[in-house]
């Protein structure tokens, strides 16, 4: 049984990494030109990003229904390999599980043939079972040793990898990845924001929670569709989703706040001299830090208590050139007061600010 797990457990694992999310082709425009002003533009892949793909920084492409970049398995998971990911996530816990149930029981036998009751104490001799025939495989203090680490290894995985399994089943159970949820959840923060009374329908959720299992979990193991084109639910545009995300695009130039470098930053993940509590409530995050010199504009976008996040605009850059994108400390900028920008909040403040 423990070979039939390992087994399974591998072959989904190796199957997520080397079978890869899907990437949509360099190049690629949508079958209607008139189609490209629902779409944003890749300009790393030189190609529309298609409808619920994203461009993954780390794999340096344009992923088809992008879910997120998964470390351990070096990939993103996404349209190709979201099925096997999410059974590498159920069988690993479920192969634990019966691993910690052997540990168990076998501490508990080896622990009650070798303990002895007296009138004023408890003793266990480890040297040698007192009721039953030597072992055939010797259990000393080592082994009890070695198999308490691995039953804490084993439920500490249980735990991790479980609660990872049941996030990823609530978002397919509703035909969404974890960049749409957030999407779906910054749509209504923006129809509040500006009071503006639309309602935003996720296009992609079938009605029903088995049609949308079935739109990743498929008895052949491929998934339904190509990765460009999705069917959407009554009511909805085929770009309903593509269309709200330029709709934030737009708002986050909007409500960006313009600030000036006033201490120099290197790009640390835990800066040391910007102040306890900058070092302590640093992002979880693998969003990247951009290093900051004294005099640098950057337009924040959001922002935390003691982190803020932007694209610092270089002085090279003219008309709209490269920018960087990352968090920094927010005690290391001051807002530009000259900056008719700064008149909007950023993300994550009060109004009254």
């Amino acid at each position: 049984m423990l070979l039939n797990w390992t087994v399974m457990i591998l072959y989904n694992y190796f199957s997520a990494m080397f079978v890869g999310p899907g990437y949509v082709p360099l190049g690629w425009t949508p079958e209607k030109s008139q189609d490209c002003i629902y779409l944003q533009y890749c300009k790393v892949c030189q190609s529309y990003k298609a409808p619920r793909s994203h461009h993954c920084r780390k794999c340096n492409r344009c992923v088809m229904k992008m879910d997120h970049h998964c470390p351990w398995i070096n990939n993103c998971c996404g349209y190709q390999n979201h099925a096997s990911f999410t059974l590498f996530l159920l069988l690993a816990p479920l192969g634990c599980i019966h691993a910690s149930f052997i540990f168990i029981m076998t501490m508990y036998t080896q622990l009650y043939n070798r303990i002895s009751f007296g009138w004023s104490s408890v003793k266990i001799d480890m040297s040698a079972a007192k009721r039953d025939p030597r072992p055939i495989i010797p259990f000393g203090l080592s082994a009890f040793a070695a198999s308490l680490f691995a039953l804490g290894l084993a439920l500490g995985t249980t735990i991790a990898v479980g609660m990872l399994f049941i996030i990823q089943m609530k978002v397919i159970l509703t035909n969404k990845t974890s960049i749409e949820s957030w999407i779906e959840e910054k749509a209504k923060d923006r129809i509040q924001y500006y009071q503006t009374g639309e309602t935003f329908i996720f296009p992609y959720d079938m009605g029903s929670k088995w049609k949308n299992f079935r739109q990743v979990f498929t008895w052949s193991g491929i998934p339904e569709g190509d990765g460009l084109d999705w069917p959407v639910r009554d009511g909805c545009h085929q770009y309903s989703l593509t269309i709200e995300q330029l709709k934030q695009k737009a708002d986050k130039r909007v409500r960006s706040v313009r600030y000036r470098a006033i201490e120099d930053y290197s790009g640390v993940c835990c800066p040391v001299t910007k102040g306890v509590k900058t070092f302590f409530t640093t992002p979880c995050t693998e969003e990247p830090r951009i290093a900051l010199s004294k005099g640098d504009l950057i337009l924040a976008t959001r922002g935390l208590k003691h982190w803020m996040y932007g694209e610092k605009i270089l002085i090279s850059a003219a008309d709209g050139g490269i920018r960087e994108r990352g968090w920094f400390p927010r005690k290391c900028v001051e807002k530009c007061q000259y900056d008719s920008e700064t008149d909007q909040p950023v993300d994550g403040e009060k109004k009254s600010k």
